[in-house]
């Protein structure tokens, strides 16, 4: 999803933990910047993978280790200051991990079944990812992805 463009802009490249269980995923509320619930991950970092920039950010955000992840999308989207890349990655956690809100990354972390995916305040970027999940749940959640 692009809103309008700007070439003046920097690109940010980042890579987005979509973490399944139990036919629920993970949303994240910003604890800085935008206010808003986003996907957790973060910048990928010179030399490395999206795959590896997505367990990076989530053992850092999230105190938890990633076990199976699959890449979904790669979405685009024009905020007023920079152009944003987002790999969005279908994820499971390792097993015993449980994934909690680090102060200074995320104010809360909740667990949302797709009759959910609205109650929260998605960042923009990530709006579009969430009617992706809508109109797929069924297909993404499938066990033979994860």
């Amino acid at each position: 999803m692009t809103a309008g463009s700007d070439e003046n802009r920097p690109t940010i490249h980042v890579a987005a933990a979509i973490i399944q269980h139990d036919e629920h995923i993970l949303a994240a509320r910003r604890a800085h910047g935008m206010d808003g619930w986003e996907f957790p991950g973060g910048k990928v970092e010179d030399g490395e993978t999206s795959e590896e920039a997505c367990r990076r950010e989530v053992m850092e955000e999230l105190g938890c280790k990633l076990q199976v992840m699959w890449l979904l999308d790669t979405l685009t989207y024009d905020y007023p200051e920079f152009h944003l890349v987002m790999d969005c990655f279908v994820c499971t956690l390792a097993p015993g991990a449980k994934p909690e809100a680090k102060p200074g990354e995320h104010k809360e972390v909740r667990w949302l079944g797709r009759g959910e995916l609205l109650d929260v305040a998605w960042l923009p970027a990530d709006q579009g990812l969430i009617q992706t999940l809508g109109l797929a749940w069924d297909q993404i959640m499938e066990s033979e992805h994860l």
